[in-house]
């Protein structure tokens, strides 16, 4: 069996569960509603459902709980299978769909029905709230609990043939008006909804809702450990009434688990469309998203996730994980992984005044300086290069370690030069250093003693190649935007995006593939657009930078 966190319980459970034989093989399921797009707190419940089928040579069903067709589309389904692939995961035979069993729910719902534990109500939405009492009082029984079991199927039936119109009559389960727990006063199983679904077309107009729905799919799939978060803790009672009221194939079990709260982030679907739907965001995928596919678009590796979900472990208590620990996850596995490469995002342009303007010699440089694999790649060095306009200054103090006049630097992977003057606009501004090459230094020092202050980055300026660079930071600048009164608006860090037009990259750049990831040297981890980018046209995303600058911003 593979290694799993110490702090995973579950497996602590599943283990127990094996050894005393009440299970022969691990099957779980992975169940989410197409009504958006998965993040990071998904990736958290797909590591730990596929993770745990995963090491204990199990399997795990992919299914949409597709109760709800008013908010689901086939565009969310097709989203979440390839975030799944993406993350590395396969799913159990065929895609599976709550909608597969829509005839077998109703029959259960009849079976109900028919041994006295559920009945139609006529109850209005707002008269229905008012039944179901609050915390501290019990609910009443609604008017039309004692129906006669003949007289709910004629409804039921007529429900389900579409006599009624849409919240006029809904089938609830009859446990206990009375209950402590809110879930188990006299829930409800069915609602009408006269509407298209997704996969079933017209064949239905009344649908179970997700709590009837859950508990009989994990039967019918012969599930062994139904695992959820914390928020259906409360849940649980009414999963296992429902198991033990109906004639089910099997008898899964519910577990939960801590939810995913990282800092600096808002899982919400609701709020995460919010930041489509206005505009804040480019769309489900935009980089600063903390779905699945944001996450990818910006660089984030799939490995990377998964390392950072076993980091965080599996426990029974939710909290606030710093989002620090996903970049460090990041960070660790792109400073091994990608390639180097340099880019000049604020170019100021060097003129080299003893270099022949002809001339053009192909120097070389690792792909990464301890993976062999990588290979070499060639960097034209010119008269003529783009150095950052940051890496320069007319006068400076010691502490800076960067290109002065009179100063000596080190080209990374080239010559040391020295700056001897500067040209500048009508405004004051400096557009152009003129330098000079100190002679034997390419690979060595200076044979005269003098070292270079530091060493900058640079590409030729004839044979580099614009592109586009998008700058991406954080989306919003609250460690908990959305806690209590926080409106999750009012935190959105403006300076989450920073176009740049005029970066100016290394030609081997031009070689890159959508979401091929790079470190640029000095300046981050940056990755090829998964749709924009392309050799004639680069676009690149910051997926991170070389350290957390955020704590001293």
């Amino acid at each position: 069996m593979e290694d799993t966190p110490a702090s995973n319980f579950l497996q602590s459970i599943i283990s127990d569960d094996i050894a005393s034989g009440r299970v022969k093989e691990v099957v779980t399921r992975f169940p989410p509603e197409p009504n958006g797009y998965l993040h990071i707190g998904h990736a958290k419940a797909i590591s730990v459902n596929f993770g745990l089928a995963e090491a204990n040579q199990g399997r795990c069903n992919l299914r949409f709980d597709d109760t709800n067709p008013e908010k689901e589309s086939q565009e969310y389904i097709e989203a979440i299978q390839a975030d799944v692939r993406w993350l590395g995961y396969s799913w159990d035979a065929e895609v599976r769909y709550a909608s597969s069993y829509f005839q077998q729910f109703y029959d259960w719902a009849i079976h109900l029905v028919a041994q006295g534990d559920a009945y139609v109500c006529d109850l209005s939405p707002d008269e229905a709230r008012e039944y179901r009492g609050t915390l501290t009082e019990p609910g009443r029984n609604s008017p039309s609990r004692e129906r006669s079991v003949a007289d709910n199927l004629d409804l039921l039936a007529r429900m389900k043939a579409g006599e009624f119109d849409d919240g006029a009559k809904v089938l609830r389960a009859k446990i206990d008006m009375s209950s402590p727990n809110m879930n188990m006063r006299d829930p409800i199983l069915y609602r009408i909804r006269k509407v298209s679904h997704h996969q079933t077309g017209h064949d239905w107009v009344i649908y179970p809702t997700y709590d009837f729905a859950h508990g009989q799919e994990d039967a019918i799939e012969g599930v062994t450990h139904s695992i959820c978060t914390l928020e259906f803790e409360d849940h649980r009672p009414l999963y296992n009434w429902l198991i033990e009221h109906l004639p089910v194939p099997s008898r899964p079990q519910q577990y939960e688990f801590g939810r995913l709260n990282p800092s600096y982030t808002v899982t919400s679907k609701r709020k995460l469309k919010e930041l489509v739907d206005e505009g804040v965001v480019t769309g489900w995928d935009d980089p600063r998203m903390p779905t699945v596919s944001g996450m990818r678009r910006r660089g984030y590796t799939a490995a990377a996730i998964r390392k950072f979900c076993d980091m965080i472990g599996t426990t029974r208590s939710d909290g606030v994980v710093d989002v620090a620990m996903l970049e460090f996850a990041i960070r660790e596995d792109l400073n091994e992984n990608a390639a180097r490469g340099m880019c000049v995002l604020r170019p100021l342009k060097v003129v080299l005044t003893d270099y022949p303007s002809d001339k053009v010699e192909d120097l070389c440089a690792p792909g990464h300086p301890s993976r062999d694999d990588l290979g070499e790649r060639v960097l034209p060095f010119t008269r003529e290069l783009y150095i950052e306009v940051d890496d320069f200054r007319e006068e400076a103090n010691k502490k800076f370690k960067r290109l002065v006049l009179g100063k000596r630097v080190r080209l990374r992977n080239a010559y040391v030069i020295e700056a001897d003057e500067v040209v500048k606009d009508a405004l004051g501004n400096v557009c152009e250093v003129h330098a000079h090459i100190i002679p034997d230094t390419l690979g060595e020092n200076p044979t005269d003693g003098i070292k270079p202050k530091g060493v900058i980055h640079w590409v030729s300026a004839s044979h580099g190649k614009n592109a586009q660079v998008r700058l991406y930071e954080r989306l919003f600048n609250h460690e908990a935007p959305d806690k209590g009164d926080n409106a999750f608006m009012d935190h959105i860090n403006p300076g989450s995006l920073e176009v740049i037009e005029s970066a100016w990259i290394e030609p081997s750049l031009t070689a890159a593939i959508p979401e091929q990831g790079f470190q640029f040297e000095r300046e981050g981890y940056f990755v090829a657009d998964r749709y924009d980018h392309s050799s004639d046209k680069p676009v690149f995303n910051r997926t991170i930078g070389l350290r957390d600058t955020w704590n001293t911003q």
